[in-house]
């Protein structure tokens, strides 16, 4: 009698099988590299590009695992292949072993790590120094480059007009630069407190949410009348509102204070880079998906132009192209937490590709633009000879759909069928300013699994404004947007700080980890950061695998 045939096995993801694993893989490492230029083109269906024998999709998912799934050879059948799987089936979870990319030779890219928001208190005092001294001994012992600080505005011109204390953060660099680290410093217009993240709360200075209780339209308002009192509106930019001075004059006025105060760390090379805050969270976009105003993710937002500046600025534009009627927002276009499908502003075919719709995402995406504009040309001026950076957030829900519609409400013009980030870029570009973008290492598959309906896509959201600063050749730092600590997060972001195969050896110019607690510090946790930092560095590392 010839002995029974071994069972076979198959691999698999969780709850599905799989019986060609190989084909599997190349629906999505055989897609083409595309370049910024390439998106104009695409349709809503937009994917993240793949090269071939990247793997990343496979090794990078987080809660991925494989399956085996034994066939029996009497009837057939295949154990594992259902959650429901009968008592004589076998089935096994087994982790997918894959040899990680070795970056040993590499690019040298520097590694920063922010620190606690509330490490200066609002009396602008260093917190717990002895305690932070040796959480920046342990970050020297692992060999990051430096640390990032937040110079709270709401902190530093707290109680009036051009009356500036830095003697916390002055106390903070020394301590920095007795360790030989570097500064990357965040000039934060901006309030504390009501974000996913935010521990403390630092609001704007006393004397500007004075100004703000007799004129609340110093504010981003939305379609309800509703205040954000997170930053200024870009609409007084140009208004002498805060007493006899315009926003853009007050921030000029704080950057000019920061660079005589520390003059000493820009000549000694201390300080390596300035980012300036240009709105919510220190990022270039409108408020318009605030938790504090019931959104939830993945709502669309909402518009923010409602304060009377912002409305007078749109009546004008629409007056201009000869059609007055058109000064003014749209009404159709749903609450913070609606879907694109849900309204007729957003919805495939919908009025934000007709003609009016067309007229207000090219004034409301033209209003960032020039903030950052008037903002960046100050900024080159108060630090001349330093590098300057904005940060960029990473919309990545509903980018599969046709509108885009959370990052139309955000303010980047990115719907099927035009490159929102060009424009930006080009005024980056202009000013020779750095772009920091965020959620590098969000992987496009744990979005599906989690909020499937949501459409998210942050892989070709950073791929598409990755190319389109580098194609621009504007330098490109990023940031992780949710904390991260084990090595397949940190294998996403060493994959888009250095692409696989790239011809042009195109790579980030920084990264900033996000951000420094005892969790981090905790030994496993270290040394899995440890592991990180020497190969974004280009260093020879121990094999593990997957």
């Amino acid at each position: 009698m010839a002995p029974a045939p071994a069972p076979s096995v198959l691999l698999a993801t969780s709850g599905a099988s799989c019986p060609d694993a190989r084909a599997w893989r190349w629906s999505w490492s055989s897609l083409p590299r595309v370049g910024a230029a390439d998106w104009r083109s695409r349709g809503s269906a937009r994917c993240s590009p793949r090269r071939a024998g990247d793997g990343r999709l496979v090794a990078g998912a987080r809660r991925l695992r494989t399956r085996a799934m034994v066939r029996k050879p009497e009837d057939g059948r295949i154990a594992g292949g259902s959650v429901d799987a009968s008592e004589d089936e076998q089935v096994a979870d087994l982790p997918i072993k894959i040899p990680e990319r070795d970056f040993a030779g590499t690019p040298y890219v520097p590694v920063y790590v922010m620190l606690p928001l509330g490490v200066v208190n609002l009396q602008c005092e260093l917190v717990d120094p002895e305690g932070l001294l040796e959480q920046l001994k342990i970050l020297k012992s692992v060999n990051v480059d430096g640390v990032m600080i937040d110079c709270w505005w709401g902190i530093v011109e707290a109680d009036a007009p051009q009356a500036y204390n830095w003697s916390g953060y002055k106390r903070l660099f020394q301590m920095v630069r007795d360790l030989k680290l570097k500064l990357q410093v965040v000039m934060s217009f901006h309030d504390c407190g009501g974000n996913v993240g935010d521990d403390v709360h630092i609001p704007l200075p006393s004397w500007v949410m004075e100004i703000g209780q007799k004129n609340p339209d110093i504010y981003f308002t939305d379609r309800e009348g509703r205040r954000n009192m997170e930053c200024l509106t870009w609409g007084i930019d140009k208004e002498r509102v805060l007493r006899g001075r315009t926003a853009v004059e007050v921030y000029f006025d704080y950057m000019r204070s920061f660079r005589v105060e520390f003059n000493e760390f820009f000549e000694d090379g201390i300080i390596s880079e300035i980012e300036i805050g240009l709105g919510p969270c220190g990022e270039l976009r409108y408020p318009s998906y605030p938790a504090k105003h019931g959104w939830e993710y993945p709502g669309i937002g909402e518009f923010q132009c409602y304060d009377r500046y912002l409305m007078k600025s749109l009546e004008k534009a629409a007056e201009v192209r000869g059609h007055s009627f058109w000064g003014r927002a749209p009404d159709n276009a749903g609450c913070y937490n609606s879907r694109p499908h849900d309204t007729s502003f957003f919805r495939d075919g919908g009025e934000y590709d007709g003609y009016y719709g067309r007229f207000f995402l090219n004034w409301y995406s033209r209003v960032l633009i020039d903030h950052g504009d008037r903002v960046l040309s100050l900024a080159n001026l108060a630090f001349e000879g330093c590098c300057i950076a904005v940060k960029l957030s990473g919309i990545h829900w509903w980018y599969k759909t046709a509108s885009h519609a959370a990052e139309l409400t955000a303010g980047f013009y990115n719907s099927c069928n035009r490159d929102g980030y060009a424009t930006i870029v080009s005024m980056l570009k202009k000013h020779e300013i750095a772009m920091n973008f965020t959620c590098v290492e969000l992987r496009t598959l744990d979005q599906y699994e989690d909020f499937p309906e949501a459409m998210a896509d942050p892989e070709g959201l950073v791929w598409q404004v990755l190319n389109a600063a580098w194609d621009a050749q504007i330098p490109v730092a990023s940031e992780n947007a949710l904390p991260c600590y084990d090595g397949e997060g940190y294998n996403k972001i060493l994959e888009n700080a250095k692409p696989r195969d790239d011809p042009d050896g195109r790579h980030l110019s920084a990264f900033t980890y996000l951000r420094l607690s005892p969790t981090l510090t905790e030994g496993n946790n270290l040394m899995e950061f440890e592991r990180f930092v020497k190969r974004m560095h280009g260093e020879t590392v121990l094999d593990k695998l997957m």
